[in-house]
C-alpha cells in the first residue's frame, strides 16, 4: 500500500532545523554557494529522521538504503556567512519505493531557498526495495517529544 500525499498528515510532517551559514559555505561574492542547499536539506532531512527516532545509519544497518534520486532547489534571496537560517522540512509523498521531502529556508521571515528531494528505498545490492512497514511507520509518525 502507497501513502500518497493526502494520507500525509501536515500537522505531524514538518520538522523545522535551525543551522548557521559557515565561512566554508559561501564563495567568492560572500554569499552561500548554490551546492551547499543541497547539504542544509540533508541536514534537515538527517534531523527529520532523528525527531522521529531513527537514524540512516539505524535503516543502513538493517541493508536500508535510501538515495537521493533527484532533486530541485529554488533560490530565492542570498544567504551570507553567519546568517541564522532555519530549515523547514516536510515529508510530501510516500510511494511504495520512494519519498519526496521537500524544503523551505528562511532567515526569519525571509525565503532564501526552497526546493525537494526524491530518495529511493534500495537493498546493499543497489536493487529497488518496497519500503518495509517498520520504516513506513516511522515515516508517518509525529516528532517524538524532545
Amino acid at each position: 500500500m502507497s501513502a500518497t500525499f493526502a494520507e500525509i498528515d501536515p500537522q505531524t510532517s514538518t520538522s523545522a532545523l535551525e543551522l548557521r551559514v559557515r565561512f566554508c559555505e559561501t564563495d567568492l561574492m560572500a554569499i552561500v554557494h548554490h551546492g551547499s542547499y543541497l547539504v542544509y536539506f540533508e541536514a534537515g532531512r538527517v534531523e527529520w529522521l532523528r525527531r522521529r527516532g531513527v537514524t540512516y545509519a539505524d535503516w543502513a544497518n538493517r541493508g536500508v538504503h535510501l538515495p537521493v534520486v533527484e532533486a530541485h532547489v529554488g533560490y530565492k534571496a542570498p544567504a551570507r556567512f553567519d546568517d541564522l537560517l532555519v530549515v523547514e522540512t516536510t515529508l510530501s509523498e510516500l510511494r511504495a519505493v520512494s519519498m519526496k521531502f521537500s524544503y523551505t529556508i528562511r532567515r526569519g521571515a525571509t525565503v532564501i531557498a526552497d526546493g525537494w528531494t526524491r530518495l529511493g528505498c534500495i537493498d546493499g545490492a543497489h536493487k529497488l526495495l518496497r519500503i518495509p512497514e517498520h520504516m513506513r511507520d516511522v515515516l508517518l509518525a509525529s516528532e517524538l517529544p524532545a
